[in-house]
C-alpha cells in the first residue's frame, strides 16, 4: 500500500465543456511514476479543474474522499488567488501536510507568495520535474518542510518564518529524463466512453527562448538555449493521439519551425497523418524569425491537407515601442512579404499585437493595426500587462508605469505610462474590446477586406461603426453586447467569452450583426457595390460555426463528422470573388449566381465556449458548389473558407 498521497492540481482558464489537457501536472506524475524507489510508496492523483469552478467544488473533490499528504498547485495568473485559498483550508485539516506552489507565476516570487499566503510550505522556481521528485522524497524520508536546505530550486519558511531560497537548478539538459505523459498514462486521454477527453493535445517538442522580450517571461528577461525532446519519442507520442482521433495537436514551444529538428517533427506527423488520417490540425506559438525550415516545414503542412494558423508575432508597428520590447531588429518585423506568400498559397494567418507597451500611442497602434489589417483581417490584440520576472515588471519606474492587479486574478494591468494617459487607456478598451470578439475569433471574416477594397472602409472604422451602433441603438438584440462590452475593461475574459457566445451560439446574436449592417453600413456603401457586399456580409454570417443543437444532418468525410446546408443560393459568385481580391486581382460588381453547398464540422462548442480563435477558424463553414461533396482534407486543394 502507498504510504503517501500526493495531489497535483491544475485549472484552466476557461469554462467549457471539454478540459485542457494538465501537462504540467502529468510530467509530474511521469517522474514518481517512473522512479523504481518512489512509484509503490506514493500515490498519486491529477485534479484538473475548468475554469468557472468554484472554490467549494474544488476543496469538495480535494478533501471529501481524504486529505492529502501533498498538494502541489501548477499556479499561472488566474488561478493564484483560488490555489491560495485551498492551501489555507488544506492546512487546517492537515496541519503537517506540504503545500507546494510551483509555475511561472512564482517562480522567482516566493517572498510575494508566502506575505500573501503563508501556509504555502515551498515554491519551486524554475523546471519542476526533478525538484518536485526530490521534494517527494524528503517528505518520505521525514524531512520537514523547514530543513530543505539541501533541495535546489526551492524557496521555504526557516523555523524563524524567514524566507530561504537556494540556488537554482540547472536547466534539464536531456529532457528525456521526464518520463512522457502520455506513453505511461500518467494522464487520462480518454473518457468513460473511450473518447479523447481534452479540447486539444498539448505536447511540448522543445524548451527555451533565446529571446530576451521586454514583456515575456518565455526567456526569463535573460534568454535560454533552446532544448530539445528526441524524435522517437514525439513521434510515438503524435503516434499515440493519431490513434486516438486526435483532430488538433498543439505545441507549447516558443518558437516553433526555427530549428531543422522542427522540419523532422513535421515530416513524422505528416507520415502518421496519412496512416490513421489524424491529426488534422497543428498549432504552435510559430518562430518570430521566418528561416527556410518555416517556409519548407508551411510547403509541406500545405501539400499534406494539415491546417493551421501561422502567428505573425508583430506585437507593434512602432519603432519606438518595437525597441522598447527589445524586438526592434527581430526579422519578425519584414513581415509583409510573408504575409503575401501566405495569401498566396492559400494558407491563414493571424497576427498578434499589444495595446498599452511603453513607447506606443493612440495614433501609432490605430495607423499600426489599420496597416497590418489591410494584409492579416484576423489580429488578436492584447492589453499590456506586467507578468512577473520580466523587464517591464522590474523597471516600472524606468517606464512610468502604474498599474493594477485584477480583480479576480494575481496579473497586473497597465493603466497608463509616458506615452498612454489613463483617459487614453480607457477610451481604447472599448476598441479592443470589438476587436477581440469580431475580429480576433472571426465572428466576421471574409467582409472585412472586400469592404477595404471595394468602399474604402478600414477595419478599425468598421469595429468603431459596430461599437457606436451597440452603444446607442435602441434594439434590445444589442443589450447584451453593450453589457459584456462594459464589464471588458482590462483584460475582461469572461466578457469577451459572453459576447463571443451569444453571437455565435443565439438567433439574437446573428440579428444583431444583421440589424447593424441594416443600419449603419450598407446606407453609407457606395450604390455600385452595395449589392455585391450585402451578399459577402450574408455569406460571412453563413459560414459561421454551428453550434449544437441544430437541424441541419450530419455527413462524415475522412472519419471527421461535418453538418452540411445544402442548396444556398448567392447572387454573386463570393468565394470567386474573396479569392480574386485576396490575389490581388480586381472584381467588378456584377451579379454571377451560384448556388453552393456548406459543410460545417460539428464540436464547435468547445471552441466558441473558449474563445480559442486558433481552433474557432477550423469550424467554419466551407462552401463547394451545390452537389459536390467535401473531399478528405488530405485529397482537397486549399479550403475557401
Amino acid at each position: 500500500m502507498p504510504s503517501l498521497k500526493v495531489v497535483l492540481v491544475q485549472q484552466g482558464v476557461w469554462d467549457m465543456p471539454l478540459e485542457s489537457m494538465p501537462l504540467a501536472a502529468g510530467y509530474l506524475k511521469a517522474m514518481i511514476l517512473a522512479d523504481p524507489d518512489l512509484r509503490d510508496r506514493v500515490e498519486v492523483t491529477i485534479c484538473n479543474f475548468r475554469g468557472g469552478v468554484t472554490h467549494g467544488e474544488m476543496a469538495d473533490r480535494l478533501f471529501a474522499d481524504g486529505v492529502p499528504d501533498v498538494l502541489a498547485f501548477s499556479v499561472l495568473g488566474w488561478n493564484q488567488r483560488a490555489f491560495g485559498a485551498l492551501t489555507a483550508t488544506f492546512k487546517q485539516l492537515n496541519p503537517d501536510g506540504w503545500s507546494i506552489f510551483g509555475g511561472t507565476h512564482v517562480t522567482g516570487q516566493a517572498g510575494r507568495v508566502f506575505r500573501l499566503h503563508p501556509e504555502v510550505d515551498v515554491v519551486v522556481n524554475g523546471e519542476g520535474e526533478l525538484t518536485f521528485r526530490e521534494l517527494v522524497r524528503a517528505r518520505l524520508a521525514g524531512t520537514s518542510p523547514r530543513d530543505l536546505g539541501e533541495v535546489a530550486g526551492t524557496s521555504w519558511w526557516r523555523p524563524d518564518a524567514t524566507v530561504a531560497t537556494n540556488p537554482d537548478r540547472p536547466r534539464i539538459e536531456d529532457l528525456d529524463v521526464i518520463p512522457s505523459p502520455f506513453l505511461t498514462g500518467a494522464i487520462d486521454l480518454v473518457d468513460a466512453q473511450g473518447r479523447f477527453r481534452y479540447d486539444v493535445a498539448l505536447i511540448e517538442t522543445n524548451r527555451g527562448c533565446p529571446y530576451k522580450c521586454s514583456f515575456c517571461y518565455w526567456g526569463g528577461a535573460v534568454g535560454q538555449r533552446v532544448r530539445a525532446f528526441s524524435r522517437a519519442r514525439l513521434r510515438a507520442e503524435l503516434e499515440l493521439f493519431a490513434k486516438l482521433g486526435v483532430h488538433t495537436v498543439v505545441a507549447c514551444d516558443a518558437n516553433f519551425g526555427m530549428m531543422p529538428i522542427d522540419l523532422e517533427l513535421v515530416d513524422d506527423l505528416i507520415e502518421i497523418k496519412r496512416r490513421y488520417g489524424f491529426p488534422l490540425a497543428f498549432e504552435s506559438s510559430w518562430a518570430k524569425n521566418k528561416s527556410k525550415v518555416f517556409y519548407e516545414i508551411v510547403r509541406r503542412m500545405k501539400q499534406a491537407g494539415l491546417r493551421s494558423s501561422f502567428t505573425l508575432a508583430l506585437q507593434s508597428l512602432d519603432d519606438t515601442a518595437l525597441t522598447l520590447m527589445r524586438r526592434r531588429n527581430m526579422k519578425v518585423n519584414d513581415w509583409r512579404e510573408l504575409v503575401e506568400w501566405l495569401n498566396r498559397e492559400g494558407l491563414d494567418c493571424y497576427a498578434e499585437l499589444i495595446w498599452g507597451a511603453p513607447g506606443e500611442t493612440v495614433d501609432s497602434f490605430l495607423r499600426g493595426y489599420d496597416e497590418l489589417a489591410r494584409h492579416v483581417s484576423r489580429i488578436a490584440v492584447y492589453p499590456i500587462m506586467l507578468l512577473p520576472n520580466t523587464e517591464y515588471a522590474d523597471n516600472m519606474a524606468a517606464h512610468g508605469i502604474v498599474a493594477l492587479r485584477g480583480d479576480h486574478d494575481d496579473f497586473q494591468y497597465v493603466l497608463s505610462h509616458r506615452t498612454m494617459s489613463f483617459a487614453e487607456n480607457a477610451r481604447m478598451q472599448r476598441f479592443l474590446f470589438w476587436a477581440r470578439v469580431i475580429a480576433e475569433n472571426a465572428v466576421l471574416r471574409h467582409v472585412w477586406l472586400p469592404l477595404r477594397e471595394l468602399a474604402g472602409w478600414e477595419q478599425s472604422r468598421v469595429l468603431n461603426s459596430l461599437a457606436d451602433w451597440a452603444d446607442t441603438t435602441g434594439w434590445a438584440e444589442a443589450v447584451p453586447l453593450r453589457e459584456a462590452a462594459e464589464r471588458g475593461h482590462g483584460g475582461g475574459a469572461p466578457a469577451y467569452a459572453r459576447a463571443i457566445g451569444y453571437l455565435f451560439t443565439t438567433s439574437a446574436g446573428r440579428r444583431a450583426l444583421e440589424l447593424w449592417w441594416q443600419e449603419e453600413v450598407a446606407p453609407r456603401l457606395p450604390d455600385p457595390v452595395r449589392p455585391l457586399l450585402d451578399e459577402v456580409y450574408r455569406y460571412d454570417l453563413l459560414t459561421q460555426p454551428v453550434c449544437e443543437p441544430t437541424d441541419l444532418p450530419l455527413v462524415e468525410v475522412g472519419g471527421v463528422e461535418f453538418f452540411r446546408r445544402v442548396d444556398v443560393r448567392f447572387d454573386f459568385d463570393v468565394p470567386e470573388v474573396l479569392a480574386r481580391l485576396r490575389c490581388g486581382a480586381t472584381v467588378t460588381p456584377d451579379p454571377r449566381p451560384v448556388v453552393v453547398d456548406v459543410y460545417y464540422r460539428r464540436g464547435a462548442l468547445n471552441a466558441v465556449t473558449s474563445t480559442n480563435h486558433e481552433e474557432i477558424v477550423h469550424f467554419m463553414g466551407e462552401s463547394r458548389p451545390a452537389g459536390t461533396p467535401l473531399r478528405p482534407v488530405e485529397d482537397s486543394s486549399p479550403q475557401p473558407a
